[in-house]
């Protein structure tokens, strides 16, 4: 059973600190579980030793997903997790420096359930972050949540 709501995949350190000091501020700090390369969250998933080989194991709430990532791109993670039935339902909410239309319209057209650009302003990219874990981890219901489909 994993104990935390929210996969963070993100390469960035401060970005990273950026991102859990918004959640801090939430008291959902402890819930965020973060992987530093795209290699790395599709092993978690889908590796040998991946999560869905594990009985009883409950999917996050959401995966906050950059797109600039090493070894495996963000594009092909989100590619992996919304072709494989387990975890196509898992939101998956883009949260990128990228404003370019071509990673916009490649994420929707692979499932990205949200593209959010990530602001410059730190003020910004705080109210971002909170406002995003509000919405994903508070607000929005899935289909698996409250007895439904954990692994």
């Amino acid at each position: 059973m994993n104990d935390f709501e929210i996969l963070l995949v993100e390469d960035n350190c401060h970005d990273v600190e950026m991102i859990l000091d918004a959640f801090r501020e939430q008291n959902i700090s402890t819930k965020v579980h973060v992987l530093c390369n795209g290699s790395d969250a599709l092993d978690y998933f889908f590796g040998p030793q991946g999560c869905l080989k594990i009985a009883g194991f409950c999917y996050p709430r959401f995966v906050l997903l950059d797109l600039k990532l090493p070894k495996v791109g963000g594009l092909e993670v989100l590619k992996r997790l919304k072709s494989d039935e387990r975890t196509r339902d898992i939101p998956t909410i883009i949260f990128t420096s990228s404003n370019e239309a071509r990673d916009r319209i490649g994420s929707y057209l692979l499932g990205a359930n949200s593209y959010i650009v990530k602001p410059l302003d730190a003020d910004r990219f705080s109210r971002y972050v909170r406002d995003i874990g509000t919405y994903w981890s508070m607000m929005n219901r899935t289909s698996y949540q409250e007895g439904g489909n954990g692994l």
